[in-house]
């Protein structure tokens, strides 16, 4: 059994389902490409796909050792590159909750974040930039 049936609905739309849980999302091609721009593009899947790969690696790798990321905020900035058009560079920022770790969960938890199937699945001519934003547990301000 496949793992998503896609549909095209026309109008450069397609509905995407998971197999397993019923679970459906759209895209749509992008404003800059024909496109509606109404819903995530299929390059923003990718990148999406990214950031989300690579946050549930790093909880995983804290569940298993009872260290607390949850509210961590993931950013990512997709920039297209031309000839062909593709996907030319991918920033994910992991902006950490406020939280003593030490020195070596850090270094850790990036380890864990570039181990990530999407990142080694995704071509060496797609630049993947990943930065962490350690928040000082005693600072008040959020990001």
């Amino acid at each position: 059994m496949a793992t998503i049936i896609e549909t095209y609905s026309g109008g450069l739309r397609v509905e995407c389902e998971h197999t397993q849980s019923g679970t459906k999302i759209i895209t749509d091609a992008p404003t800059d490409n024909n496109g509606k721009g109404e819903a995530f593009s299929p390059t923003d899947l990718c990148c999406a796909a990214l950031g989300a790969c690579a946050m549930t690696i790093i909880g995983i790798w804290a569940e298993k050792r009872d260290v607390d990321v949850r509210g961590t905020r993931v950013e990512v900035n997709k920039t297209m590159a031309a000839d062909p058009r593709r996907i030319g560079k991918i920033e994910v920022v992991f902006k950490m909750p406020a939280r003593n770790y030490s020195d070596k969960e850090k270094i850790m938890m990036e380890k864990a974040a570039r181990s990530c199937p999407v990142h080694l699945s995704l071509g060496a001519d797609v630049e993947q930039v990943f930065t962490f934003i350690w928040q000082d547990s005693r600072e008040d301000q959020p990001y």
